[in-house]
């Protein structure tokens, strides 16, 4: 088990200014990598309402659950890796491991019983060092819906989020405001479920 506070500043971008940033950094198509994220709560959507989330992420044919919960500072990370047994029990099987995670699901008052499938998110992913960060691009497809992004993930928020700004001004990206992928995938969910 890792713990790692995550600190990145996002995004949303059109289609257009997606393939701007990518012609612009001269990314070919072989850059780019596929990633699958799959989703868990419980059907009373108990993990967001206490601002966490746990996903499964296969890459490269390995596993990680990772849960993340809000911190001072960007995301506290908690990552397990998984066997492949693992991961197929838990998404064919809805039979999570009981590990660490489980433990922190629990103290968040969240029954880890209660903890279901919810569906996948696949990113086409590029990433490459950019002033003392990583610059990402993603194109994510989930729920019939799908989207564009721009990430920058630091070490130090203050700095980041300057490089940020400037990123955005350079390519006349008008700032927007946007939740992490989890959150939208939740929303879409959310709002495919019966309780609207």
């Amino acid at each position: 088990m890792s713990q790692n506070i995550e600190i990145e500043f996002k995004n949303m971008l059109t289609q257009e200014e997606y393939d701007r940033f990518l012609k612009e950094f001269n990314i070919e198509q072989g850059q780019i990598f596929s990633q699958d994220n799959f989703y868990f709560d419980t059907p009373e959507f108990s993990l967001k309402r206490v601002g966490a989330a746990l996903r499964i992420r296969e890459k490269n044919g390995a596993y990680e659950m990772t849960l993340k919960q809000p911190a001072i500072e960007g995301l506290l990370e908690t990552n397990e890796s998984l066997s492949n047994e693992e991961a197929s029990m838990a998404l064919n099987h809805n039979c999570l491991p009981y590990a660490r995670i489980s433990q922190l699901i629990e103290k968040l008052g969240v029954p880890f019983s209660r903890i279901t499938y919810f569906g996948t998110l696949t990113t086409n992913r590029v990433e490459f060092p950019y002033r003392n960060g990583l610059l990402v691009l993603d194109h994510s497809i989930y729920l019939n819906n799908e989207d564009f992004e721009l990430e920058f993930e630091v070490k130090n928020y203050q700095a980041g989020q300057i490089v940020f700004r400037e990123i955005l001004t350079q390519f006349n990206v008008p700032e927007r405001k946007t939740e992490n992928k989890i959150k939208r995938f939740y929303s879409q969910k959310y709002r495919q479920s019966d309780f609207n």
